[in-house]
């Protein structure tokens, strides 16, 4: 990007700048470590495993997981939670969701529903909040998972996936927890959480490139989760049956092994910067673009009141105003950058009453600033005043 004036409040949608050491990473794999990863016995297949089994390593340190090999990578989280929602659930299976899911949940949960599946989706407060009793009270005889979110992508509220964990734990059912949002920016510890299935994004708030992500797969689930996909995996090449151990068991094909070094050095940045320092920088910033929007007349605010109750994602309207009009107008005028519309999750939406017009939504990173606040306030205030 040329004009460095411009202000990235779409962190949400995909994390901007990345940390220098995340595109180093990248360009220093495709220059120098370009080879196929254990597909081969030669130096450069070698340095290219190696990479892999960092970022394996470290991720699963990040998410408190002991053992590397339970994780999984992927492009993206969407294609994690197809596998967990495809390769678990079968006809006459219940599973359990809520109302503020991405389509990334509610679409693979569309096509099990036409296989026959059974799903309870728990509605959600007006600004998004889970009670887990609710989650409770829908367990059936047939239930087999439990999927949510870990913060709505539209209002940033914070789900109870602990006490929801403990329920599924309890009830001896596997619960996936959707992580896009909050990897890398809240901290996940998949043990104390009681989380079975994590699915994360590389993208977001581990800074690393698009077309990466992953999931956490708990000991002995591989054994009831089928592959998205089967093929090649470098490892037990006498056999035309995809390998049943972890993770060979989905990951068939050629690894993005650029971007997983591109992801390996974004995990590394939040783990030196601190998780608990990003979420207070984030906090702080979320508390001000609050306290502001909350003081300009017409201007309502979809979502917690209290930044302790959400991340650094706020969705506003404003009165008689289109929201890709806002979003336009921030942008060609002040040079502010956020996502109009309805954010891929109709379900939230229609939980929090904006459906179908949607919201503005600002999704703050670790790299804005107050001065980026308070330009994103005057020119709010500037656009309620100059309709």
């Amino acid at each position: 990007m040329e004009d460095r004036a411009a202000i990235y409040l779409d962190n949400a949608a995909s994390s901007w700048p990345k940390p220098e050491a995340a595109i180093e990473a990248v360009e220093r794999a495709l220059r120098d470590t370009a080879a196929n990863p254990g597909r081969s016995g030669h130096s450069l297949s070698v340095e290219a495993a190696r990479i892999i089994a960092d970022a394996r390593q470290e991720t699963a340190a990040l998410f408190g997981a002991a053992d590397p090999l339970r994780i999984v990578f992927t492009k993206n989280a969407t294609e994690a939670l197809n596998i967990v929602i495809n390769g678990l659930l079968g006809p006459g299976d219940h599973v359990i969701t809520s109302s503020m899911e991405h389509n990334s949940v509610m679409r693979p949960l569309s096509v099990a529903h036409r296989r026959g599946v059974s799903v309870s989706t728990v509605p959600c407060s007006k600004t998004g909040e889970l009670d887990p009793g609710d989650v409770r009270k829908a367990f059936t005889k047939d239930t087999r998972l439990i999927v949510l979110t870990h913060a709505s992508n539209v209002a940033g509220t914070v789900m109870p996936v602990a006490e929801v964990g403990a329920i599924a734990r309890a009830e001896g059912i596997p619960f996936c927890m959707d992580a896009a949002q909050t990897a890398g920016c809240l901290p996940i510890d998949v043990d104390a959480m009681d989380v079975d299935l994590l699915a994360f994004t590389g993208h977001k708030s581990l800074y690393g490139p698009q077309g990466t992500g992953g999931l956490f797969v708990r000991e002995g689930l591989e054994e009831r989760i089928s592959p998205l996909m089967t093929g090649g995996t470098g490892s037990a090449s006498e056999h035309e049956e995809q390998p049943l151990f972890m993770p060979d068991k989905y990951e068939a094909g050629t690894p993005n092994t650029p971007g997983i070094a591109g992801l390996l050095a974004g995990v590394r940045f939040v783990a030196s910067q601190g998780v608990a320092a990003i979420r207070r920088h984030e906090s702080a910033l979320v508390s001000m673009l609050l306290e502001g929007l909350g003081a300009i007349p017409g201007v309502h605010i979809h979502g917690p009141a209290d930044p302790g109750k959400g991340i650094a994602v706020v969705s506003f309207t404003i009165d008689g105003m289109d929201a890709s009009e806002i979003a336009f107008r921030l942008d060609d005028g002040y040079g502010i950058m956020s996502r109009p519309g309805l954010h891929c999750a109709p379900s939230a939406h229609r939980t929090l009453g904006t459906f179908p017009g949607g919201t503005v939504r600002l999704g703050i990173g670790y790299f804005n600033t107050e001065t980026h606040i308070r330009s994103a306030l005057e020119a709010v205030s500037s656009i309620v005043n100059n309709p």
